[in-house]
């Protein structure tokens, strides 16, 4: 059963090209008809599916609209054309802490970053003991933010994400995150995940964790699609381009 559906999605952003020095500036050449407005489409008429417990890598070139991507399948982004569609609760892991808050406590953080997410709070609030254990900061959850690590930070952002189970799991370029023992410890977690029938759209530039991980690949060029196929075959085609 698919989880996740994406149908003839497009994505065009709008950019101003002019090189103004100040906020004078841009209106004037507003007035007089100067500013020049061009197209930009970072994502063009992609379709894919993703069913329950599939694990599907998204391959690409920096630029190619991976990330992209992700951010429409997490509802971040709304697609200029076609549609998507995902059931069941997602969670993120895309740009970690890009949801905390420095001046909030690690405890404080756990729930804001969790509302975000739409969790249950009752339940978050007895999990975050367990939650911060688990991220390797428990003796720093009564600070601020402000005072923890980069890495402790993307820890505690991982943790949160999945400490419950979810149905769609957005992975980008975070299984790298902290030291050896934690990049293991956060692995054996998403695999955990995938065995219980969680479906998993995978960002990542590390071929091997793709063909260890992944059923299913897509190689993203330009903002299309170029391939769609089984894991190893679309890597071998991508690593040979």
């Amino acid at each position: 059963m698919a989880v996740i559906e994406v149908s003839n999605v497009d994505l065009t952003y709008r950019v101003l090209m002019n090189r103004t020095g100040s906020l004078k500036e841009l209106l004037r050449d507003a007035l007089k008809g100067g500013n020049r407005v061009v197209d930009y489409a970072a994502l063009k008429d992609v379709t894919f599916t993703v069913d329950k417990g599939e694990v599907v890598a998204i391959l690409g070139r920096n630029g190619a609209g991976k990330s992209t991507l992700l951010k429409i399948l997490a509802g971040v982004l709304p697609p200029t054309n076609g549609f998507r569609k995902v059931t069941g609760f997602i969670a993120p892991m895309i740009e970690l802490g890009a949801g905390f808050h420095a001046e909030m406590t690690g405890d404080e953080n756990v729930l804001f970053y969790s509302a975000l997410m739409g969790r249950n709070l009752r339940t978050v609030k007895e999990r975050t003991p367990a939650i911060g254990e688990w991220a390797g900061v428990s003796d720093h959850m009564s600070f601020p933010l402000r005072t923890f690590s980069s890495g402790m930070v993307a820890r505690l952002a991982f943790s949160i994400a999945t400490d419950e189970q979810a149905d769609v799991l957005l992975v980008d370029e975070v299984l790298s995150v902290g030291d050896s023992n934690f990049q293991e410890k956060s692995s054996d977690r998403i695999h955990q995940l995938i065995k219980s029938g969680t479906a998993v759209v995978l960002v990542s530039h590390d071929m091997v964790a793709v063909r260890t991980l992944a059923d299913r690949a897509i190689w993203l060029e330009n903002g299309h699609v170029k391939m769609i196929g089984k894991a190893g075959d679309v890597v071998d085609a991508y690593e040979a381009n």
